[in-house]
């Protein structure tokens, strides 16, 4: 089915209406993610002694660990590596985050912001698996954490997080 929709090009997506996360094969989640130190607390990779001692030392450690692709000192930004297919890292085979409960605040605010604010990649045709339906796996309305099988850094199948003194939002 050809929609027209590319994910790499914003001017194609479509104006966001509510319910059009409920047919969608996540491809917001094939676009970079930028994400801040908080981020990365809440997902489990850092703690915040770690983040407050040393951004640079964490995007090196983190960068080292598979995890990190990018890091902006002046903005103090961070981009999230991408899988070989070009999915985020914590986007499971079913393609449902694997994260959602402790995702990153710009996956929160999606299509809020993001490359074209207001607008979303739903219908693109791209990544949607062969002989899918447009439809989730058994009329799933919301993205659930899931065991996934793609690969993660060192290998974990799940991040679950470190305790910090502030509690994840």
């Amino acid at each position: 089915m050809e929609t027209g929709v590319k994910i790499g090009t914003p001017s194609t997506w479509r104006k966001y209406k509510t319910g059009m996360c409920d047919g969608c094969f996540a491809g917001c989640c094939t676009l970079p993610v930028e994400v801040s130190a908080y981020d990365l607390i809440r997902l489990g990779l850092t703690t915040e002694d770690e983040a407050g001692a040393s951004l640079k030392k964490t995007a090196k450690r983190l960068q080292r660990d598979g995890v990190v692709k990018q890091f902006f000192a002046s903005t103090q930004v961070f981009i999230l590596e991408q899988t070989a297919h070009g999915d985020c890292l914590f986007l499971g085979a079913d393609r449902r985050c694997t994260v959602y409960v402790k995702r990153p605040e710009v996956c929160r605010q999606f299509p809020k912001i993001g490359p074209r604010p207001g607008y979303c990649p739903n219908g693109a045709s791209e990544y949607r698996p062969k002989g899918a339906s447009e439809r989730r796996p058994n009329g799933a309305s919301e993205y659930r954490p899931k065991g996934a099988s793609e690969r993660r850094p060192n290998g974990a199948s799940e991040y679950r997080p470190k305790r910090t003194s502030r509690p994840p939002v």
